[in-house]
């Protein structure tokens, strides 16, 4: 811990330090270099908020790190990808999930969709390549359907609309498929306003 203090830079902000060995645990196995296990503790600090990361943010950060991929990271943020689980246990059953980049990094993406928020390497992402007016239109169903998942006491058929929606990657909604949605909101008392 004490060579992460040494490297961290002071320049005017404190940098949350470390509170468990868990959280240190993957920076010490990967046998990296004083400044570059500076680097890993401030990139998790970031990663989690400006708060203490938990020791998989760690591992997330040493393994970017260390499969350094041949290009760069060709995702932007508001774009609309699709996950790909490949051999990421955290994206079991989601594939064909659709959501909204919300950070990219250098080797990894924050990718929020209807249920959660998840970061991905970025080869477990597809793109799909819309129009900017498509991209919010899909940025916005996000929202609307996140409102729905986070409600407490919601009914199982709302969880099936959801997971329906949530893995029809198109800038769309059919005509019934836009009722129900409404309806389910109107049912919930959610009241959505179309963002220009």
């Amino acid at each position: 811990m004490r060579i992460i203090i040494k490297f961290l830079p002071t320049n005017g902000r404190q940098i949350p330090m470390p509170t468990n060995e868990r959280q240190l645990r993957f920076l010490a196995k990967a046998e990296l270099e004083p400044t570059v296990q500076a680097d890993v503790w401030q990139q998790a600090v970031e990663q989690a908020g400006n708060k203490i990361p938990s020791g998989r943010i760690v591992k997330d950060v040493v393994d970017r790190i260390r499969e350094s991929p041949k290009v760069p990271n060709p995702y932007h943020i508001g774009e609309i990808c699709i996950l790909l689980p490949k051999d990421d246990p955290d994206l079991r059953g989601k594939a064909g999930y659709w959501g909204v980049v919300t950070y990219a990094g250098e080797y990894s993406c924050t990718v929020q969709t209807w249920d959660g928020d998840y970061t991905v390497k970025i080869e477990h992402l597809k793109l799909l390549e819309l129009l900017d007016e498509d991209c919010q239109f899909m940025q916005q169903l996000c929202v609307r359907l996140r409102q729905l998942h986070q409600l407490a006491s919601r009914d199982s058929s709302v969880d099936w609309l959801l997971q329906g929606l949530g893995k029809q990657a198109k800038p769309y909604l059919s005509s019934l498929q836009a009722k129900l949605l409404a309806a389910v909101e109107r049912e919930y008392k959610i009241e959505w306003r179309q963002q220009r």
